[in-house]
């Protein structure tokens, strides 16, 4: 039973539920990313370089020719498909930016308010008259 209690323990710790909530939410937000990407950013990038389909862009490695990516990826070929990778890569650029700026602004909600000044300890009297018989003697 040992082992159990600890397992329980260590499952219902506050980190790991915050992990867990925060794979959750990162899992539905790369699903709205992803969308933003293919449906928002890239049409009119596409439409922008003469209605460019950014998923069909690949090179076939093949020396036989398909009219399709669907096509060459049915029969098997070796595509290197780099309209893919530049989706995957803005969607990265994107999740980036967005986590950046959620971290800045937590780091700036922890941020300490700089501590007021230390005003220094008051002379001890000894030091003082240290200093009073000093300027005396330099009279």
């Amino acid at each position: 039973m040992g082992i159990m209690q600890e397992f329980k323990e260590f499952a219902v710790r506050g980190n790991v539920v915050d992990m867990a909530v925060g794979v959750i939410i990162g899992g539905a937000f790369g699903k709205i990313v992803d969308s933003l990407v293919k449906d928002v950013i890239m049409p009119p990038i596409g439409l922008l370089t003469g209605g460019v389909d950014f998923n069909q862009l690949y090179i076939n490695l093949s020396s036989v020719s398909y009219e399709s990516m669907a096509a060459a990826e049915k029969a098997g070929a070796p595509l290197i498909k780099y309209g893919m990778f530049i989706n995957s890569l803005i969607n990265f650029i994107i999740i980036a930016f967005v986590i950046f700026m959620l971290i800045k602004g937590i780091n700036k909600l922890k941020r300490e308010k700089p501590a007021a000044p230390v005003e220094a300890p008051p002379t001890p009297e000894d030091i003082l008259l240290l200093r009073e018989i000093r300027d005396s003697l330099n009279k």
